[in-house]
Order: structure tokens, then C-alpha cells, then sequence
């Protein structure tokens, strides 16, 4: 598409070929009429484009001969707007040329199209910012630090050899730690590069995105041990025995109403085998395992951080004050001309003044200019939580329904299937809900975060990450959390059933308990967000939306538009390109899954390992996405991730408390502990399964809910079901019992222990591992010890040379002494 005739070099500069293209500034124009004569003809009516000025014939650059200039008579243009954008449009180019930039316009063309404007900073223009940004001449290779010896030194350089195949090797690039080509897959990001082409801020990005991938794999590594320990230990577990033994012939009650017959715990063999690999004592471990590993991970963090702030000088760096938003500037503006008016209108007398935006920094728009868009936001938000538990207690009821539909069914296989059919089909329902409403949800944050009308872009990115963090937090997890906390907790007991639509009983948890349920929800959710958000999604739609750009500009353009795709230039090609829409949604996407990381892994102890593989692949279509799908976004300097950081700690220490109430309630962690030390008469878990199911009377079901039809006999008295009730020739039937309560009990203490134990540990590793790492103390000192040596020799020089003017003004000095110190 480009002219290849043309160096790589210069097609990349002005047209005298030295000076580099640094910006591009596009707008679109309208088509007008042009004749072709001397400008003084037609003084009054033209319109110059900016390049050179107005009655100097024109050069052909390619150095043939002189053409008079094209002028471009306005004969008046369709849109009254469009003479004041023209002016708008020069009096900003004439604030570029009067801070220094260079501009360069391209050749006006008879037809609508897009006009770029190059523009070239000199280098007086970069020093300049450079002073204003306070960037620090480098100072690193004025001292030598004192080299370790004896063990540490040996680990280090260990280290470094081990180390050194997974270092970037970048070519032309002359470094001490770069020898041959980049883009093994297995290698480091080039950080230090990523930074200089695009700026600090996405520099930290991916230096995050690296840390957060790297210290997943010791995560996974743990995750597969304690999966392969419950997969070893599936065959000597004890209540999966007693409940895949047929001679044990638990009669369960049934689980819906006329329908669904008694059946025996036995059948569900396999998903009692199927929850004991998630759900086992080494579960427990892993829990507080990912718990310290969330501190450590934010711990890491910050120590690369500030490694990355001294190594890209941003240590000096002070946080500006930032211009208003244009958005803010107006509706100052606004208010402003509103309180004019009203005093015209009270006859009084209004001197008039200019109003410039710079003025509004001693202005400010009050609560009660804001308190509209703060009702708006607080009621949509509650407006969709609201529907997004409405889509959860859909697929609820749609769960419910179907379930009793299936069991109605003539078919054997269909009722023996009825729970594998519901469970996939409602996840992926959820699935699909999810991912529309996530769309949804930014864009509607986006619209509630600009009726705030905050002030600065930095406030403005702020507010939208925390409503789009909250929206998208609580429709990705809802789902998630009903599983965990609600199923099965409100169900009520045979006999006394609790009802949807007065036709429905709520649903409970599969016999193997909720805490498998949990972990295919969970692992469904993550794997298709991860396959379709993250990754499909994160390659199809930038091109279809460039696809849909070029379609609509082909519509919009009139037909006597001839191409030259031969002569386009590298910013005609850069435009084509999807517009940078910031870092939120890339931030998010990895937040959310930093979620189902650390909140549910106590059900799910491999979503580490699908995180670790899934970012693996996400670092390399986001440095694909930023190289050749997105027009290269402004370079912005920042310390740190701003608020992401503190969205990340909240989650890690909310983690602590959702794996202690998911091990607590939704496992049978605690209850099995309570038999072992306290029912078993042996000591053991043997009878752990007759001890958790109570009996119910069949003669006391409600009319109409017996089984209508039933395979296993008509002398069936007792039926069984998971909860801890008194029998009902007890004194007080079906009421709970003690183990009920002592059960409760436990749950709550582990609770509180669990919490205590898991903080207090987070706080010895934050303790522990220093924020700033001993090479970065110890350059800072040198560095400071080297800039006060600076001073003291510059002061120590200004005063001899005090001294000697002071000599050679004395009346003993000879005359040739002071005619040395003038000439110096």
C-alpha cells in the first residue's frame, strides 16, 4: 500500500526528508469548488491551506516546473459551522507553531476526504518539556556499587545464568543484556522498549501483565499438586465409599414433587468421587496458600514498581496539576452565561468580560450542580444490580422448570440425565448473559461517569474504573455467589418445601454437595470469558470495526473519489487503524480474572493454571493488538497503576473472607472434622454419611407431592434426606438438632480462626519483603552522595574564585595579576 520507490526513512519525514513526522493531526473537509488562476482574483474569498501563504505560486516538490497554486474559492459552504471550524482549526495550528512545533499540510485535493497534518518538535522544543518534566541527566555510570561475595554473590550469578536464556534479546539494539533477535515466546517482555515506544503508562501495563503471569506459575504448580492429591486419594476416601456402596441402600425422598420417584444415594456415586478431587483436606492448604500468595504478588509488585520508576527516572516526578476537561470548561461557560443573563435580566449593570478556559481553575462546579448526575448514577446502578439478579433468578426458574419437565419425561435416559442436562445448559446460559450485559455495563459507565462532569481526565478514568469495576464484579460473580452461599440453603425439607410460583420447589445441591456445582460454574465462566471475551472478541473486533470504518467511508464518499493506493503514506495507513480507547479495558479483563483466582479457588484449585495459559497467549494479543490493530496511542507518564492497585488489594483481602465462608458452609470440610472428634466412635469417618442424612415419614407429605409412580416398592416408610434434623419419633420431629448447631458452631470458629490466621500472615510477608529492593537503596544513596560532592565542588570553586578576585583586587597585587583575572 505504501510507495516503496521512496526510502523507509523518509517516508516517515517531511518532504525535505530530514525532519521526522513526531504527531499526526487529521480532520475531515468538504468538497468546494476550485479555479485556477492568479489569488488576487479572488482575495476575499480564499481559503489558503496553511502551507504556504496566499499569492506565492507553488513548487513542484518533485522538481519540475512552476505551477500557479490551486485556489480554493468558498462558495459558501452548506454548514455555517464550517467557517468557524477553519478558524478554529488555524488558530489552534498557530498555537503549535507558537510553542515551537513545525507543521507541515498536505496538498488540498478537489474531493471530501481526511487532511493530515504532520507536525515535527525541534529539539529546543524537547529539551525544553524535558526540563519541564524535571528528566534527570543519567547519573547511574558515575559510581560503582560494591560487589557481593561469597555465597550471595554465587546464588546471583546462578541466578543470572539461569535466567539469562529468558531475557529479550532485541536486534540493533545496543545494550549490555541484548546479543541476538527477540520474540521466543518463552522470553521476558522488553519492558524498557515497550516503555519508549509507547509511554510509561503502558509500559507498566505490561510490566504488570509479566509480574502477574510469572507468579502465577508457582500458583499452578501448587493447584495441580492438590488436584493430583485428591485424585490419589479418591480410592481410600472413606465417604465416597460409604456412598457408592450399594449394600448400604440409602433410600433418599424425592427430588421433585409427583414426578421424581425415591432413589438410591448410590447413583450419585459419581459425583461424590467427582467432588472429593476439589474437595479434600488439602483444599483447605491451598486456600491459605492463595491468600499469601495474593500479598506476595502485590508485595513483587511493588518492588518492580519502584525498580521501574528509578530505572526510567521517574522518581522526581511530581504529580501536576491538570487542565480542566473541555467538557468541564463548557459547562463553566454555561453556568457563567446563565448567571450573566439573569442579572441582565434583573436590570442591573454586567460588565463584560472575555471568558478564557483558563479561567476556571478559580471556578468550580458545586453539589448542587453535580447532584442530578449523582441521582442518576446511584439509581442506574442499583437498576442493574437489580438486573442482574434478575438474569441469575431467571436461569434460576429456568433450572427449576426444566428440571421438573425432564423428570415428567416417559424417558429413562432423560430422567437419569435430567441433572448433567440442566447444570450444562444453565452455565452456559449464564455464560452468554454475562458477556452481553459486560458489554452493556461500559458503555453505560461510560455515560454515568460524564453526568458526574468530572474535572480532570484523571478523575474522569478514575470514576469510570470504579463503576465499570463494580458492575462488571457484581455480573460476573452473581452466578458465582448464588452457587456458593444461596443454593440449597432455602429449600426447606421434604414436607415442608419452599416454592416458586406456588409450583416449584427451589433447587437444592447435588448429592456430592453444592462445592462441585461451584467448581463447574466457576470453571465454565472462566474458561469462556477467558476463550471468547479475552481472546476472540480481543482479535474479531477490532477488525470488524475497522471493516465497518471503511464500509461507512466508502458510503459517505462521493463516487468521483479516485484512490492512489500507491502513494499512501504510513499515517494514511496508521488512520485506517481502530483509535485507542485507554488501558480500562485490558485492566479489567485481568482484574476480573485476578478475581476468580483468589475468591473461589478453594473450589477450583486449577484455575491458576487456566489463568497462567490463558495470559500467556492474552501478553501476545495485546502486543499484536497495540503493534498492527490500534493507532499508536499518546505517550503519558505515570509512577504507578493507579487505582488498579488498590482494586487489587481490596480483592485479596476480600478473598481471605469468600475461600473462609466457601470452605466453612459450601464444603463438607467442617462438618466431617465435627463427626471425626466428636460423633465417630472409632475415630474415623466411617458412618460419616448415615451420621449427615436425617429421616422423614413418608405419610407426612403433602397431597398430591407422594410419587406417583415408584420402582423401588410400596413398603418404603422412611426416606432419607442430606440435613441435620430430629427423626420424626423424636419429642420435637424435623426441628434441627445438636449436631446441627455444634456443626454451626465449628463452621463460624474456622470462620474467625481462618481470617485471623490468614491476615496476620499477609501482614509478616508484606513485613518481610522490603518495598524498595537493596540495589535501588543503595543507588539512590550513591546517587545522592555523588550530587552533594557536586554542589560542594561547585561551591568550593565559586569561592575560590571569589578568593582570587578579592587577591587580585588588594593593593599588593601586581598589575599584571589583575590584567590575567580580566582577561579570564
Amino acid at each position: 500500500m505504501m510507495d516503496m520507490d521512496q526510502d523507509s526513512r523518509k517516508r516517515l519525514c517531511f518532504a525535505d526528508g530530514r525532519r521526522k513526522v513526531d504527531y499526526v493531526l487529521v480532520y475531515h473537509y468538504r468538497k468546494r469548488s476550485s479555479v485556477r488562476g492568479s489569488p488576487s482574483q479572488h482575495r476575499l474569498s480564499i481559503i489558503s491551506n496553511g502551507s504556504y501563504p496566499l499569492g506565492v505560486e507553488e513548487k513542484d516538490q518533485e522538481g519540475g516546473k512552476d505551477e500557479p497554486a490551486e485556489v480554493v474559492v468558498d462558495v459558501g459552504p452548506p454548514d455555517p459551522a464550517d467557517g468557524e471550524k477553519i478558524m478554529i482549526r488555524e488558530e489552534f495550528e498557530g498555537n503549535l507553531k507558537d510553542a515551537g512545533l513545525e507543521i507541515e499540510h498536505d496538498k488540498e485535493n478537489k474531493a471530501h476526504g481526511h487532511a493530515f497534518i504532520r507536525l515535527h518538535a525541534p529539539w529546543q522544543v524537547l529539551s525544553r518539556e524535558a526540563e519541564f518534566l524535571k528528566i534527570k541527566v543519567p547519573t547511574k555510570k558515575s559510581y560503582e556499587l560494591r560487589e557481593e561475595k561469597g555465597l550471595a554473590a554465587t546464588m546471583n550469578e546462578v541466578w543470572r545464568k539461569l535466567n539469562q536464556p529468558f531475557q529479550p534479546k532485541v536486534p540493533h539494539q545496543e545494550q549490555e543484556h541484548s546479543r541476538t533477535k527477540y520474540g521466543a515466546f518463552y522470553k521476558y517482555q522488553p519492558v524498557d522498549l515497550i516503555r519508549k515506544y509507547f509511554g510509561e503508562k503502558i509500559g507498566l501495563y505490561f510490566a504488570w501483565l509479566g509480574v502477574y503471569t510469572q507468579l502465577l506459575i508457582p500458583a499452578s504448580v501448587v493447584g495441580i499438586i492438590v488436584f493430583f492429591y485428591g485424585w490419589a486419594t479418591v480410592e481410600t476416601n472413606i465417604p465416597s465409599q460409604e456412598m457408592c456402596d450399594e449394600d448400604q441402600n440409602f433410600t433418599m425422598c424425592p427430588l421433585c414433587d409427583r414426578a421424581c420417584d425415591y432413589w438410591h444415594l448410590s447413583t450419585a456415586c459419581g459425583t461424590a468421587r467427582a467432588s472429593h478431587l476439589f474437595d479434600n483436606p488439602a483444599t483447605v492448604f491451598f486456600a491459605i496458600f492463595m491468600s499469601l500468595w495474593a500479598a506476595m504478588f502485590l508485595e513483587h509488585w511493588k518492588r518492580r514498581q519502584i525498580s521501574l520508576n528509578y530505572s526510567w527516572d521517574l522518581t522526581g516526578m511530581e504529580e501536576e496539576e491538570e487542565h480542566p476537561r473541555p467538557k468541564y470548561e463548557t459547562i463553566l461557560l454555561q453556568k457563567r452565561q446563565r448567571k450573566k443573563k439573569n442579572k441582565k435580566n434583573k436590570n442591573e449593570v454586567v460588565t463584560l468580560n472575555v471568558f478564557l478556559p483558563s479561567q476556571t481553575g478559580h471556578e468550580k462546579l458545586t453539589w448542587r450542580d453535580r447532584l442530578p448526575g449523582y441521582l442518576i448514577n446511584i439509581s442506574s446502578i442499583l437498576f442493574m444490580f437489580g438486573v442482574t439478579c434478575s438474569a441469575v433468578f431467571s436461569v434460576i426458574i429456568y433450572r427449576i422448570t426444566i428440571s421438573a419437565l425432564m423428570a415428567m419425561s416417559p424417558d429413562p435416559e432423560v430422567k437419569s440425565n435430567v441433572r448433567v442436562t440442566v447444570t450444562a445448559t444453565a452455565v452456559i446460559i449464564n455464560l452468554v448473559v454475562i458477556l452481553i450485559l459486560d458489554e452493556i455495563y461500559g458503555m453505560v459507565a461510560a455515560w454515568l461517569t460524564e453526568l458526574e462532569i468530572p474535572k480532570t481526565e484523571t478523575n474522569f478514568e478514575e470514576r469510570l474504573i470504579l463503576k465499570a469495576f463494580l458492575l462488571k464484579f457484581m455480573n460476573a460473580y452473581a452466578p458465582i455467589f448464588y452457587v456458593a452461599f444461596f443454593k440449597g440453603r432455602f429449600a426447606g425439607r421434604p414436607g415442608d418445601y419452599v416454592y416458586v410460583f406456588n409450583d416449584y420447589r427451589m433447587e437444592e445441591c447435588a448429592p456430592g454437595g453444592c462445592l462441585i456445582e461451584l467448581c463447574i460454574q466457576l470453571s465454565i465462566i472462566m474458561l469462556g470469558k477467558q476463550l471468547i471475551q479475552n481472546n476472540i472478541f480481543e482479535i474479531g473486533i477490532p477488525k470488524l470495526k475497522k471493516l465497518c470504518r471503511t464500509l461507512k467511508d466508502k458510503e459517505r464518499a462521493p463516487k468521483e473519489i479516485v484512490e492512489q493506493p500507491g502513494r499512501r503514506q504510513q499515517w494514511h495507513l496508521d488512520y485506517d487503524l481502530e483509535p485507542f480507547d485507554g488501558l480500562t479495558p485490558e485492566y479489567m479483563e485481568m482484574i476480573i480474572q485476578f478475581g476468580f483466582v483468589s475468591l473461589f479457588v478453594a473450589s477450583f484449585p486449577l484455575a491458576p493454571l487456566f489463568a497462567l495459559l490463558n495470559n500467556v497467549i492474552e501478553i501476545r494479543l495485546d502486543a499484536k493488538k497495540f503493534v498492527t490493530e490500534l493507532r499508536r496511542p499518546d505517550a503519558i507518564r505515570a509512577k504507578d497503576i493507579g487505582i488498579w492497585y488498590n482494586i487489587l488489594s481490596g480483592l485479596g483481602k476480600f478473598s481471605v473472607i469468600i475461600n473462609a465462608f466457601v470452605i466453612s458452609f459450601t464444603s463438607d470440610f467442617i462438618p466431617r472434622l465435627v463427626y471425626q472428634y466428636m460423633y465417630s466412635e472409632t475415630g474415623t469417618m466411617h458412618g460419616f454419611i448415615n451420621h449427615t442424612l436425617s429421616y422423614f415419614n413418608v405419610s407426612n407429605f403433602k397431597p398430591g407431592t407422594v410419587p406417583s409412580i415408584t420402582s423401588l416398592g410400596k413398603d418404603i416408610t422412611f426416606c432419607r434426606y442430606k440435613d441435620y434434623r430430629e427423626p420424626p419419633w423424636s419429642t420435637e420431629p424435623y426441628q434441627f438438632s445438636k449436631q446441627y448447631w455444634s456443626v454451626l458452631a465449628a463452621r463460624l470458629g474456622f470462620v474467625i480462626l481462618f481470617q485471623n490466621l490468614v491476615i496476620t500472615m499477609s501482614m509478616l510477608v508484606a513485613w518481610v519483603i522490603p518495598d524498595v529492593p537493596k540495589n535501588i537503596s543503595e543507588q539512590l544513596k550513591k546517587e545522592k552522595t555523588l550530587l552533594v560532592d557536586v554542589f560542594l565542588n561547585e561551591e568550593k570553586e565559586k569561592l575560590q574564585l571569589i578568593q582570587s578576585f578579592r587577591g587580585f583586587d588588594s593593593p599588593g597585587a601586581s598589575p599584571h595579576a589583575r590584567q590575567v583575572c580580566f582577561s579570564l
